[in-house]
């Protein structure tokens, strides 16, 4: 059974770490500062009060726009906060303690690696590395696999993706695989051990196929300078996969 109070209380801490996150998203990839710089319209630089930064709420107020200029807001701010929102509650509601608090960020995690690797195929260490030490260490209070089984997994799933990446550079002589997509993997492995792995591939696979199809079915064109953001597909296919994993092994 889900604890109301706890779902209410982790959609509104995912809500306010969904507006940091969707800040961070946009910013970090500009190399503008995330922290430093406070949040401005980024249409005429008005530095915005309080009563614009209410998560998910100001946005709907304002009919998403600034209140000054006009300007369209980005409306990754209001689905982030509104993804985070959704895992704190979810998170929480069903865990409700530390170990909800421990899902729930992971689920943040992921997600900021997903729309990451949608956006700007990117999936920096800085937030890779964190979340296979994690996996290493609040994990095992989270998920069930044993700390050999896991640190088993953080190398397999990385070691396996440069493997390929290796391969396809020395057939090629061009890069089709980024080194963050193994680490995102390894980090999974630490989290979910290495049983798991083989059944987050082939999800994540599949969701990469349908990309694909979906966009041949759109009339667009596709070939080998296709991308596919494997990472954001990784970051899906993570949860489902670690579950068939548990009803399989």
């Amino acid at each position: 059974m889900i604890d109301p109070l706890a779902a209410c209380l982790g959609g509104i801490a995912g809500a306010i770490a969904g507006s940091f996150l969707a800040t961070l998203i946009l910013r970090w990839p500009e190399g503008r500062s995330v922290v430093r710089a406070r949040s401005a319209c980024d249409g005429c630089g008005r530095v915005l009060s309080a009563i614009d930064l209410v998560p998910m709420l100001s946005a709907l107020a304002q009919r998403g726009r600034c209140r000054t200029c006009g300007a369209t807001i980005d409306p990754l701010h209001g689905r982030v906060e509104a993804g985070c929102a959704i895992i704190g509650a979810l998170a929480l509601g069903f865990a409700p303690g530390l170990v909800g608090a421990g899902w729930a960020l992971f689920g943040w995690l992921l997600l900021v690696l997903a729309v990451l690797d949608w956006r700007h195929f990117w999936l920096p260490d800085a937030l890779t590395l964190p979340l296979a030490f994690l996996g290493l260490t609040v994990g095992l209070w989270i998920t069930d696999p044993l700390l050999t089984d896991r640190l088993i997994g953080a190398g397999a799933g990385y070691f396996s993706l440069l493997a390929v990446a290796t391969g396809y550079r020395l057939m090629r002589g061009r890069e089709g695989l980024g080194l963050g997509d193994a680490k995102l993997l390894g980090a999974l492995g630490a989290w979910f051990g290495w049983q798991a792995l083989p059944f987050i591939l082939l999800a994540a696979s599949s969701l990469g196929l349908m990309a694909v199809l979906a966009s041949l079915a759109r009339g667009s064109a596709v070939d080998r300078q296709t991308r596919v953001p494997l990472g954001t597909c990784l970051a899906v296919a993570a949860l489902p996969g670690w579950w068939v994993s548990t009803m399989v092994v």
